[in-house]
Formats: structure tokens, C-alpha cells, sequence
């Protein structure tokens, strides 16, 4: 994964329940992984804004009902700081459900609602059908 340019906090751990922003079908995911981890012994996994994780999709179109995949994060409540100084918080917890690990490319064709600058820095598939960038 590509680096960015920012000192995320990390707001979402595992068993967190995210709105899914694009039209995959899927509509609550909840986090049973992040992808990348390494942390210490029984200690909850912790994800950020452009983190990739993995999700059970608990609600939507019954054929994706418990189905695991893949997910970027692409906002989350907790505040973080960029390097100008400014703090950036959505008002939800958003994912995209992803097809391709390596390069990011969306299930879907069309984000609802804003997408964090961090991840479309990691993720620019994202970035490309991405509406709106704050």
C-alpha cells in the first residue's frame, strides 16, 4: 500500500459496523479484519481512513448476506490531522466493497457521498468514481 500524507487516527476496530457507500448491493458491513495488521496479543485490530479490511456483509441482497470481502475505508467519525493542521470528521462510518486487492478496483460504479484526499492518495481506482473529494 502506498504511503499518505497524513497522521490518521486510527477510529474503527474490529466488530464496527460500516454504512457501504457504493451500489455493490450491500448496504452494513461489519469488520472482522484489517488487512496488514500487526499489533500486540489480544488486542483489538484498528483501522483508519484508506485502510483495507476485510468485512462480513450483514446487510443488503440476500446473495451477498454473510459473504466475506474486502473494503477501503472511506470515512470515519474519529477526527484526524492532516500535515497542514487542519482536523478533518465525517458525520458516519463509510466503506467501498472492493473486487482487486492490489490495485483497488470498486465493486461498485458509483460513491455515495464524500471520499477523504488520503484515500484516493492510496487508492486512486477509488478516486476515479469518487463524486466528491474533501
Amino acid at each position: 500500500m502506498k504511503p499518505i500524507s497524513a497522521k490518521v487516527t486510527r477510529g474503527i476496530t474490529v466488530g464496527t459496523i460500516l454504512k457501504v457507500a457504493d451500489n455493490s448491493k450491500a448496504k452494513l458491513a461489519k469488520v472482522i479484519s484489517v488487512v496488514g495488521y500487526k499489533g500486540v496479543k489480544r488486542r483489538y485490530a484498528r483501522a483508519g481512513v484508506a485502510d483495507m479490511v476485510s468485512v462480513s456483509i450483514i446487510d443488503g441482497d440476500l446473495s451477498l448476506v454473510g459473504k466475506v470481502m474486502k473494503a477501503v475505508i472511506i470515512r470515519q467519525r474519529k477526527e484526524y490531522r492532516r500535515k497542514d493542521g487542519t482536523r478533518i470528521k465525517f458525520e458516519d462510518n463509510a466503506c467501498v466493497i472492493i473486487k482487486d486487492e492490489k490495485t483497488g478496483t470498486p465493486a461498485g460504479t458509483i460513491i455515495r457521498g464524500p471520499v477523504a484526499r488520503e484515500v484516493v492518495e492510496r487508492w486512486p481506482e477509488i478516486g476515479k468514481i469518487a463524486s466528491i473529494i474533501i
